[in-house]
């Protein structure tokens, strides 16, 4: 049996087609004429002989090879990226400050952290996973290099990587009554998380009070768990014990923000990068999530109603 070959680099124009939303934006990301990218996905389509993109309205989407190969496609690139800075980066080292929402710390904080390493062994990486507003402190106090952060931020050094719609989230069992006051569990205040869900229940006229307040995600998610009431969060860290509830009013979706502070280390930078292609290699489909152009190429997008406050969730 002849083994086919996929040329890597129609591959990186399907994954960046669909990263950006469209072939317009990955032929200008990748320096080609829209005619060349769509002659490369014609050409891969013939190579592996079925269908990989259709029409859906005005634009195109992904069928179902077209997913299959995609999620191939994102491994084999990030390979080959990571081949190539860990040969190029062997003399990078010293120390990045990086600081991440509780949301991350578990399913997506370690596969950004592995692959920063096994490129840069020389690097050493200080973590810190804690709410915003202190990792936002720590940032502007020069402890942190890079903050990941929820909610939309202008200024030098913000970059906003994606919005994620919040979610009502509490076990699928979870019973009560519509004109009982709902349970809600959230953090503290400031956390735009709760200023949405709260806003939303009063624009609904719906009823509601604190059932029970924690500092740390954990907390939210044991007492949704023990079913102590409703939380607000996106899908992202999702316990497999609780599940989005879509029987109350609809929240406004939140932004995803990194923070870098002055100064462009080599190191720190590389670590940015790998940042940004981690969340959007985990953040799947643009179905569910929309996921920004990075640095290079990014476009003012609309300010999201729940990432006006800062937020400190």
């Amino acid at each position: 049996m002849r083994l086919t070959n996929l040329d890597m680099d129609v591959l990186r124009t399907l994954a960046t087609a669909i990263e950006l939303g469209g072939f317009a934006r990955a032929a200008a990301r990748l320096g080609r004429s829209q005619s060349a990218v769509s002659l490369q996905m014609r050409k891969l389509e013939e190579q592996l002989g079925v269908a990989l993109l259709r029409k859906q309205g005005r634009g195109l989407a992904l069928t179902e090879a077209g997913d299959v190969v995609l999620g191939y496609a994102r491994r084999i690139l990030a390979l080959n990226d990571e081949a190539v800075a860990a040969v190029g980066g062997l003399d990078l080292a010293g120390t990045v400050r990086l600081g991440l929402p509780q949301d991350f710390a578990e399913a997506w904080l370690p596969a950004a952290l592995g692959r920063f390493a096994r490129a840069h062994p020389q690097v050493r990486i200080e973590a810190r996973v804690d709410r915003n507003g202190v990792l936002l402190e720590d940032l502007a106090g020069g402890r942190l290099d890079l903050a990941l952060a929820w909610g939309e931020e202008h200024g030098p050094g913000a970059e906003v990587l994606a919005r994620l719609p919040i979610r009502w989230i509490g076990r699928a069992d979870l019973v009560f009554a519509e004109d009982a006051p709902l349970p809600l569990i959230a953090f503290q205040p400031p956390c735009a998380f709760r200023a949405a869900a709260i806003a939303a229940l009063d624009r609904a006229g719906r009823p509601w009070r604190l059932s029970f307040t924690s500092p740390s995600l954990a907390g939210l998610w044991a007492a949704a768990e023990a079913g102590l009431g409703v939380t607000m969060r996106t899908r992202i860290g999702l316990p497999a014990s609780l599940a989005p509830l879509d029987r109350l009013p609809p929240l406004p979706e939140i932004a995803l923000t990194l923070h870098q502070a002055p100064g462009h280390a080599p190191a720190i930078e590389r670590l940015r990068q790998i940042l940004v292609q981690t969340l959007a290699d985990g953040l799947g489909t643009p179905q569910s999530v929309s996921v920004m152009p990075s640095r290079a190429t990014s476009v003012p997008g609309r300010r999201s109603a729940a990432a006006a406050p800062t937020a400190s969730s």
